[in-house]
């Protein structure tokens, strides 16, 4: 089972992401899963990042077996910026508490003026 990523439809104040789910040996099945555009500012999200995030929201209707419409929601969004702003913070805190490179003597070259001119 693969989905496929087939582009957009601009609907008014919403984005309809268009997805084929190929599986061996049967045609084609195209979903499309919704997202109001107002989302992204509300919840500083990139526009662009809007087909991963209704692949993986179509990922996880299509294995609960969801039927109907799909929609992209502010829930999901709300979580997605969250779990983003924690992994950031994960990320200063590890470069603040990491292990910090030995100086060893000798790598860099000295200063001009303490070298000799002779």
């Amino acid at each position: 089972m693969e989905l496929r990523y087939m582009g957009f439809e601009q609907l008014e104040s919403a984005r309809g992401y268009r997805f084929d789910l190929v599986t061996k040996g049967d045609a084609p099945r195209r979903f499309v899963v919704t997202v109001d555009l107002a989302l992204f500012r509300t919840h500083s999200v990139g526009i662009q990042e809007g087909p991963k995030l209704c692949a993986q929201k179509l990922q996880c209707d299509l294995e609960k077996n969801a039927e109907g419409a799909h929609e992209l929601t502010t829930e999901d969004l709300r979580a997605y910026a969250q779990e983003r702003a924690a992994a950031e913070a994960r990320r200063m805190e590890a470069r603040r508490n990491g292990p910090r490179r030995p100086k060893v003597p000798g790598s860099h070259p000295p200063p001009a003026w303490q070298r000799s001119r002779f």
